[in-house]
């Protein structure tokens, strides 16, 4: 028997189904290309230019790199609210190992990268064998590295000699590369790292395993504790990294600037929770998220906003990002409902 055409309702159903899949998937990537456009088309002279996007990569990649790692927590459902604090604490720390130390710059920058891994193993621990929330256990750690950083520096800036910093050091990211800052690049291989361990090796896929059912999880033979532990241990390692970074960007140690990078950081991480893989933290959709996010702040700027403008559009965009992160989460969920109740018809012969 011929088998009989699909109704045309199926067939409405299926196409507003891949209809809402491309929106949810790459929507945010579409509205980033228009908002570049109509910025481009406002301010010709001076934003679709070379310097200006070269600006922007710049000054927002050390936000982008806090965001991928805080992307990888978020993966098992953790959150990790001290990377703001120990941002800070390793800029301060790499400050004083080099210039109040004497340290030589690429052991210092080792010392200060293994430390972050450290204190993400740390914040681990207290969050899988202490049994406490990831909100609170990460805030009482972050007050107190925070508590560290004033310790060390004694509430006063970090200032290098007459002859300043090693140029080596500097250059690790004030050099360029095809023409665009080094640090771009830095937070594409980042991306890229992620994505091959998110979506092609196991440990990702176990880490997302964690984060949707941690009971489930265990009782597939997932140790969700040691999963957790080593998803924090990536987080403080990429902290770590752009504590140096950010350490060689302003070549001098300020033991408050940690926190104004806490914010976009979360902003970027959870909006892109609800693009390319609706529903779970992946690294592509904070990539597209964090370029969403520079480019509208740049624009924003540039049209002469007040200060107040961006701590305005960064927590309007974190409360949009959550709401959107749990609408593509119970989206998925019912999908998956609807699937596992649709009766199955016998094939027709």
């Amino acid at each position: 028997m011929t088998p009989s055409p699909p109704p045309a309702r199926s067939l409405r159903s299926l196409l507003d189904h891949r209809f809402g899949h491309l929106i949810g998937a790459y929507g945010l990537l579409a509205l980033t290309a228009l908002l570049f456009l109509a910025f481009s088309i406002t301010l010709p002279d001076t934003f679709p230019t070379l310097d200006n996007i070269s600006a922007v990569l710049s000054n927002q990649s050390i936000p982008a790199l806090l965001a991928l790692g805080a992307t990888i927590p978020i993966a098992t459902g953790k959150f990790d609210l001290s990377i703001g604090y120990g941002l800070g604490l390793a800029h301060v720390m790499t400050m004083h190992l080099v210039v109040t130390q004497g340290w030589s710059w690429p052991l210092a920058c080792l010392v200060v990268v293994l430390g972050g891994a450290v204190v993400g193993a740390v914040n681990g621990a207290v969050v899988e064998f202490a049994r406490i929330d990831s909100f609170i256990a990460t805030l009482g750690t972050g007050s107190i590295m925070y508590a560290f950083t004033g310790w060390i520096t004694d509430g006063a800036r970090i200032v290098p000699g007459p002859h300043g910093l090693p140029a080596a050091f500097t250059d690790l990211y004030d050099s360029r590369f095809l023409g665009l800052p080094v640090s771009a690049f830095y937070v594409l291989a980042l991306t890229a790292v992620l994505w091959l361990l998110l979506e092609r090796l196991p440990l990702g896929r176990y880490l997302y395993v964690i984060g949707s059912n941690s009971r489930a999880a265990e009782l597939v033979g997932i140790p969700s504790r040691r999963y957790v532990v080593h998803a924090f241990v990536g987080s403080g390692l990429v902290v770590g990294a752009a504590g140096v970074l950010l350490a060689a960007q302003q070549q001098i140690g300020n033991p408050s600037v940690g926190m104004d990078h806490l914010l976009p950081a979360f902003v970027g991480a959870l909006l892109g929770s609800t693009t390319i893989r609706p529903g779970r933290a992946n690294a592509l959709g904070t990539l597209v998220a964090v370029t969403l996010l520079a480019i509208g702040l740049a624009g924003i700027g540039q049209l002469g906003a007040q200060f107040w403008v961006t701590p305005l559009f960064n927590g309007t965009t974190l409360i949009v990002a959550v709401g959107l992160a749990g609408y593509a989460a119970r989206r998925q969920l019912r999908r998956r409902r609807t699937a596992s109740t649709r009766p199955r018809h016998p094939a027709s012969h």
